[in-house]
């Protein structure tokens, strides 16, 4: 479901995505999810965010069975991941996710990172697997670069080729942790611009950032998070500007010049 040519966005007919319900997750005798509920709508950008260690990233890695939930519910896009019941190939195939460190295969071409997968898990043959890649090294900007290895390529672009992996596949919904925290300043906008046209084009997204400027830009919710709970969800820029939740406001305050720039 894209968005209106104004911007504007409705979830009038949209269905659930993904639900969560009770979501609990312990590391030891830490409890770092305590009882999470959410709703995720199909064509919806949910930006999560809120102080290190509060949970965004194991929220995550939850939805996507890398982590083992010890109570409650998790259905995302018809995966039940609770308890380990998913079939985890399905599961990766509908959902991508892309990581703060690339994770790309060192040894092998932005073309073949992209293609192995193609090839191993959706057996595509070789010509269509190349004709994916293309597209989607195209997608994100980077068709001239198919036959780089990551250490010819920036960290920007490194990212780029990751989403662009993930979007191979075909996903119906992208999660993204944090993709632009260990890039330098100036790389930061080109993978930002890669997440703002996929927003545009109705893609499902959960993204896990600290670019309030982008969560303000992009988001159709903002979800706040604070000692493994949900503190508060809403209208990005309600959330983002008029905050009722003092542990929202009281993170919120560091970003305030950011988060104050309007949109062109």
């Amino acid at each position: 479901m894209a968005r209106n040519p104004d911007g504007s966005y409705s979830t009038e007919h949209c269905a659930p995505i993904l639900t969560v319900e009770r979501l609990r997750k312990r590391f030891g005798v830490l409890e770092a999810l305590a009882g999470i509920d959410l709703t995720i709508l199909q064509g919806e950008v949910v930006v999560v965010i809120g102080p290190s260690g509060s949970g965004k990233s194991t929220l995550l890695r939850c939805m996507n069975a890398l982590e083992t939930i010890q109570g409650g519910e998790i259905v995302i896009c018809g995966h039940d991941v609770s308890g380990g019941k998913s079939n985890r190939a399905a599961l990766r195939s509908d959902v991508g996710m892309v990581f703060q460190s690339y994770n790309l295969f060192p040894h092998l071409t932005a073309e073949r990172n992209i293609t192995l997968a193609l090839t191993l898990v959706k057996k595509h043959s070789k010509h269509e697997a190349l004709r994916i890649a293309a597209e989607v090294l195209a997608l994100v900007g980077l068709a001239d670069k198919s036959a780089a290895y990551p250490e010819q390529l920036s960290g920007g672009q490194q990212q780029r080729v990751a989403i662009a992996r993930s979007l191979a596949l075909s996903p119906k919904v992208m999660l993204f942790d944090e993709v632009t925290s260990a890039l330098d300043p100036e790389l930061v906008g080109e993978v930002l611009d890669v997440m703002k046209q996929l927003a545009t084009e109705g893609t499902t997204m959960i993204v896990v950032t600290h670019e309030m400027a982008f969560a303000r830009d992009v988001a159709d919710r903002v979800v706040v998070m604070d000692a493994g709970q949900v503190v508060e969800q809403g209208v990005a820029e309600e959330v983002l500007l008029q905050p009722k939740n003092p542990r929202t406001a009281s993170f919120l305050s560091r970003f305030h010049s950011t988060i104050g720039e309007r949109k062109n």
